[in-house]
């Protein structure tokens, strides 16, 4: 098999599309998120704990050499990405929950049980007449 012949047959295969697929999918999706929790969640929020911004905090250790730049610790960006995570899970998970608690409805109608088959029908006509024999 040519070398080119065996990528085809690998780029074209199902799950590599379906994958890629996925993967657009997922970033346009991490957009809407992004956009979500930008616009829409953090400014209440933001409104409610009077617009605490924890990515200014840091603290800088002096310069151990002369000439040489102090070194900054920033964590008030660690600080304000855990905080960012902890809302994008959050929201994240409400949208799942509501997704699921709407594919339950559908789910959740009655199923009719299927006819039974010849050999059903044939096991209660035996048992039926041992029962009369009885």
């Amino acid at each position: 098999m040519s070398f080119v012949k065996e990528f085809r047959d690998f780029a074209v295969k199902g799950n590599v599309v379906d994958m890629a697929v996925g993967i657009i999918i997922g970033a346009a999706f991490g957009k809407i998120v992004s956009s979500f929790v930008a616009d829409v969640v953090t400014p209440p929020l933001g409104y409610l704990i009077g617009g605490v911004d924890f990515s200014k905090l840091a603290f800088t250790l002096p310069a151990l050499q002369e000439g040489k730049e102090a070194v900054t610790i920033k964590y008030g960006v660690f600080l304000q990405s855990t905080f960012d995570f902890v809302i994008v899970a959050l929201a994240i998970f409400v949208a799942v929950k509501a997704i699921n608690r709407l594919k339950r409805h559908e789910a959740v109608a009655p199923a009719v049980p299927p006819p039974p088959t010849k050999d059903q029908l044939l096991l209660e006509e035996i048992r039926d007449l041992l029962k009369q024999q009885r």
